[in-house]
């Protein structure tokens, strides 16, 4: 018996460390795939201008996984090393904190299995996190300051802070800047209270809704089809009146209506595409899109099947030009959802891609400067608090 007791005790034991140092890794690797690819021919042109570029991205999932964001990895599509070879200077990280198994973008029962659940037990995040979506977004953020204690990275949470970042850039450091978001209102556990404690922490992005309905209304993938319910506009107030930046990325068409109505600062929509040029039940129609552009928003472009359609660079550039034409030029930014289960063709570190093909496209260098980061610089230091 004493053999046996021995023999279950090292399966236990073989089973804990498979959950914390195998399975994480390898579930990560299916999910946030990187496909094979002939590295990309980028003329001394692009290479030259891309080295010049203020750039900024609206949007990843990189805090949600287990490795070191410190080091380059061989899995997943940013780190920070990864960042300074694609020059970024800021990146919006996301809080995903409730997801569906198969994100199913059509649509999502409130009974439908999440599993952020499961993935913040196997990878041994606080037991806090298991039962509490508040506390696996206060977790993140957690993550995200610790990494700021290199010295490597900044969490940009006033307008100063991002002068700060930009002026010590201009002065030849890799500094690369970090805003909070949180991807979907159901961290707040229909408590407004709980959007102050995040802002206090840090949080400047709030999205409203992600794969499932919530306190706060419909999602685009829900079942309700919604707007704001009265939690969800006392939301969108308290984020006014703290000068925080509103997400609409997932958020049914009435929502975004009602939003834009009850809103009187601009909105961004972190990542995704529009219908007109990639008609999939991610992206929101056309006119809805030129609404949201007519009251300030940005739109942040992404590189995935489900935004563009087609994303190899050359039809991520035709995504971001149908969105230049349609809404105007200084509404287009980059949002490329990394990360975020999603396969891409251009990961952070081959963003030059981008910029060579959109010259080769006949971009302008000024359209170009607009969309790979002038545009979200210019909207920061409106609407980050002083």
């Amino acid at each position: 018996m004493k053999r046996v007791g021995v023999a279950l005790l090292l399966l236990l034991l073989a089973g804990l460390c498979y959950l914390q140092w195998v399975w994480p890794a390898r579930f990560e690797a299916t999910l946030n795939v990187n496909l094979p690819h002939e590295p990309y021919d980028i003329s001394p042109e692009a290479a030259s201008l891309h080295e010049s570029l203020f750039i900024a991205d609206l949007h990843s999932d990189s805090l949600l996984w287990k490795r070191s964001l410190l080091k380059r990895s061989d899995r997943g599509h940013m780190d920070l090393p990864r960042l300074r070879e694609g020059n970024v200077a800021v990146q919006v990280f996301s809080a995903t904190t409730k997801s569906p198994e198969g994100q199913n973008y059509e649509r999502n029962e409130a009974t439908t299995s999440d599993r952020i659940t499961a993935l913040a037990m196997a990878q041994m995040w606080p037991p806090r996190t298991w039962n509490s979506i508040y506390e696996r977004a206060a977790y993140q953020l957690e993550k995200l300051h610790k990494l700021a204690e290199s010295g490597e990275l900044v969490v940009i949470e006033t307008r100063s802070d991002l002068e700060s970042v930009i002026e010590r850039r201009g002065n030849g450091e890799e500094l690369i800047g970090a805003i909070y978001l949180i991807e979907g209102a159901h961290p707040l556990e229909g408590n407004i209270d709980n959007l102050d404690r995040l802002f206090d922490n840090g949080l400047r992005v709030v999205g409203l809704t992600h794969f499932f309905d919530n306190e706060a209304g419909g999602s685009l993938h829900g079942v309700s089809g919604d707007g704001l319910s009265e939690f969800g506009r006392a939301v969108v107030e308290r984020a006014n009146e703290l000068e925080m930046i509103i997400d609409i990325a997932h958020s049914s068409p009435t929502m975004v209506r009602e939003v834009i109505a009850l809103s009187d600062r601009p909105l961004i929509l972190s990542h995704g595409g529009v219908k007109g040029v990639c008609d999939t039940p991610r992206n929101l129609d056309d006119d809805l899109m030129v609404e949201f552009a007519e009251n300030g928003g940005i739109l942040g472009v992404g590189y995935w099947d489900a935004a563009v359609c087609d994303f190899t660079p050359a039809g991520i550039v035709r995504a971001i030009r149908y969105a230049i034409d349609l809404m105007g030029v200084e509404h287009v930014a980059l949002g490329s959802d990394y990360d975020g289960a999603t396969a891409v063709l251009v990961d952070t570190s081959e963003l030059a891609a981008l910029t060579d093909e959109m010259l080769r496209q006949g971009f302008s260098e000024e359209e170009i400067r607009l969309v790979m980061g002038d545009n979200v610089r210019r909207f920061l230091l409106e609407n980050l608090p002083e």
